[in-house]
């Protein structure tokens, strides 16, 4: 697969510390890089807009306000495919996920997956700058989240994945119910309950060192909430009618 036929969406939102250094990272290995920003207050846009004049592999899509990381990906998979990618990427902006890793993704799709996860909790995956707090309260999610939607996926809050383009098409990803890191889990249990073929690839995921996260505690419990309705449907559905 050529490497233009690759296009990696990176949502922002005040990362102008990381977007330059991102910017060329992704790049120099030939993938076309879509931004995504959130009308960030910090000048992140502007910096995405000198890319995108200097660069001709990067281009930029401004939103008028922040409204989550779902609508986000949602508005950059729009483009992505009108533009005639073939494989779209999910990264985040501030190295956490490590370009160098990009490969790999786009080689598991060319070799036949629909959706290729970079995973912390396959044998090979890492988060090694986590305290065991952290790790236990990620791996508790994705085991609730495992368990209440019936999926196999061991990292199912990953945000570093690459989907087939037709793959993506067939995804209700425009009418998604999560706005927040909840969108991840929904799109990967989508895609299994859509009889896609998701694969798990090995990734060392990384703290960030510049800027400041955007996790929090509204975007967990919204991601808690909707698992939790869409597990306890399930559960619903599958009952004999006579026992509802």
């Amino acid at each position: 697969m050529s490497p233009d036929q690759v296009v990696c969406i990176v949502p922002t939102y005040n990362e102008r510390e990381n977007l330059r250094e991102i910017a060329i990272a992704v790049t120099n290995q030939g993938y076309r890089l879509l931004i995504v920003d959130d009308n960030s207050p910090d000048g992140t846009g502007d910096i995405a807009d000198d890319l995108a004049s200097t660069n001709p592999l990067c281009s930029v899509l401004h939103r008028p306000e922040k409204e989550g990381l779902g609508p986000a990906y949602a508005a950059g998979f729009d483009v992505a495919l009108s533009d005639g990618a073939e494989v779209i990427i999910e990264m985040d902006a501030d190295f956490s996920h490590d370009p160098a890793d990009l490969p790999r993704l786009v080689e598991a799709v060319d070799r036949g997956a629909d959706l290729a996860i970079g995973s912390r909790y396959v044998p090979g995956g890492s988060t090694p700058d986590w305290p065991l707090l952290r790790q236990l309260i990620s791996r508790g999610g994705n085991f609730y989240a495992r368990t209440m939607l019936g999926i196999p996926i061991r990292d199912a809050t990953a945000g570093f994945r690459a989907f087939r383009a037709n793959a993506l098409r067939g995804l209700p990803y425009s009418t998604s119910e999560a706005s927040g890191y909840g969108f991840q889990v929904e799109m990967a249990w989508r895609a299994h309950s859509g009889g896609l073929q998701v694969v798990e690839i090995p990734i060392a995921f990384r703290d960030r060192t510049r800027g400041n996260s955007k996790m929090g505690l509204p975007i967990v419990l919204e991601a808690m909430r909707l698992v939790t309705v869409w597990g306890l449907g399930r559960l619903w559905r599958a009952l004999p009618s006579r026992s509802r």
